[in-house]
C-alpha cells in the first residue's frame, strides 16, 4: 500500500474522531493492495456544502458521509441509488464523469449483518418491532420491509414515528411509547435504534423476559459491544445481534463502489476494530 500523503479516500462527518471507519478500509486496502489510505474527514458546518460542491476536484476516489451531513450530502450529489431515494439520505460518494453521485449502504449494512450472524432470519417473516425514529431507524425500518416484515414502530415524538411510516403505506404502523412493551410482545424481530439504555439516557421500556424464546433482539449501538439492552436480552435466552455488525457490512458496498472489489468481513476485521474499541 502507497504512503501517499494525501488520503484517497475517507469519511466526512463533524465530529468524526470517533469514527473506526478508517481501520475497517485500510485494513481492505491492504488486503487488496489498493494504493493510498482512509482518513477522517472533519468538515465544519459552515464549510460542508462548499466541500461537497469541490468534491469532484478534490482528488478524493470517494468518501463516506456520517452524522450530521447525511441529508445535506443527498441533496448535493446529482444522482442517487434507489435506496438513497427512499431515505433521503446519502453515505457514500463517489464521481463518475466529473459528478457527484451518492448511495446509501446502511440498509445493507443492517441487513447484511442479520443474514451473516443468524443466516435464514427472514425465511419466515412476520412482524418486527422498531423503537426509535431516527436517521438509523429509517434503514432499519426500509430493510426490514423490504425483508417481508410488517413493522411496528415506537418513538418519544409521536410526529417522528407518524412521518416515517407514511413513507411505508400498509406496511408500518405507529404505536404510542406508552405501549412499546405490549406491541413488542407480537414481534419476532426487536430493534432498539436510540439510545435509550445507555448510562443517563433511560430505560428501554421493553420486557424482554416475556418474548418467544425465538425472538430476535438487535441494537445498533457498538459501543459498548454488549449494550446494556442486548444484555438484558442474553439474559433472558433470547438470539442477540450487536450494532459492530452493521458498520462493518455497510462498509463493504461502499468499498466496492469506489474499487471494484467487494471486500470480505472476516474475523480477523471483526477482532481489529473490537481491540480498538476495547483499548
Amino acid at each position: 500500500m502507497s504512503g501517499s500523503s494525501s488520503p484517497t479516500v475517507g469519511v466526512i462527518g463533524w465530529p468524526i474522531a470517533h469514527s473506526r471507519s478508517p481501520l475497517i478500509h485500510n485494513h481492505w486496502m491492504a488486503v487488496h493492495r489498493v494504493e493510498g489510505r482512509y482518513d477522517r474527514l472533519p468538515v465544519a458546518p459552515d464549510a460542508i456544502e462548499g466541500f461537497l460542491a469541490d468534491f469532484p476536484s478534490s482528488g478524493l476516489v470517494g468518501a463516506n458521509v456520517t452524522i450530521p451531513y447525511k441529508e445535506i450530502a443527498y441533496r448535493a450529489v446529482a444522482e442517487r441509488d434507489p435506496v438513497a431515494e427512499r431515505l433521503k439520505a446519502v453515505n457514500c460518494l463517489w464521481t463518475d464523469g466529473g459528478r457527484l453521485v451518492g448511495a446509501n449502504t446502511d440498509v445493507q449494512g443492517f441487513v447484511g449483518n442479520l443474514d451473516v450472524a443468524l443466516p435464514g432470519w427472514d425465511d419466515n417473516p412476520r412482524v418486527a418491532f422498531v423503537l426509535g425514529a431516527g436517521g438509523a431507524a429509517r434503514a432499519v425500518v426500509d430493510g426490514l420491509v423490504h425483508r417481508g416484515y410488517a413493522v411496528r414502530l415506537a418513538n418519544r415524538t409521536l410526529a417522528r414515528a407518524e412521518s416515517l411510516a407514511a413513507l411505508y403505506p400498509g406496511r408500518v404502523a405507529v404505536c404510542d411509547f406508552a405501549d412499546a412493551a405490549r406491541a413488542a410482545l407480537q414481534a419476532d424481530v426487536v430493534v432498539n435504534t436510540t439510545s435509550l439504555g445507555m448510562k443517563g439516557e433511560g430505560e428501554i421500556p421493553l420486557e424482554l423476559h416475556r418474548l418467544g424464546p425465538e425472538t430476535i433482539v438487535a441494537d445498533i449501538v457498538y459501543v459498548p459491544l454488549e449494550t446494556p439492552f442486548l444484555a438484558r436480552a442474553r439474559a433472558a435466552g433470547l438470539r442477540t445481534v450487536d450494532g459492530l455488525g452493521m458498520l462493518l457490512h455497510q462498509a463493504v458496498p461502499s468499498f466496492e463502489h469506489w474499487f471494484g472489489v467487494r471486500p470480505v468481513v472476516t474475523a480477523e476485521l471483526r477482532a481489529l476494530v473490537e481491540a480498538d474499541l476495547l483499548s
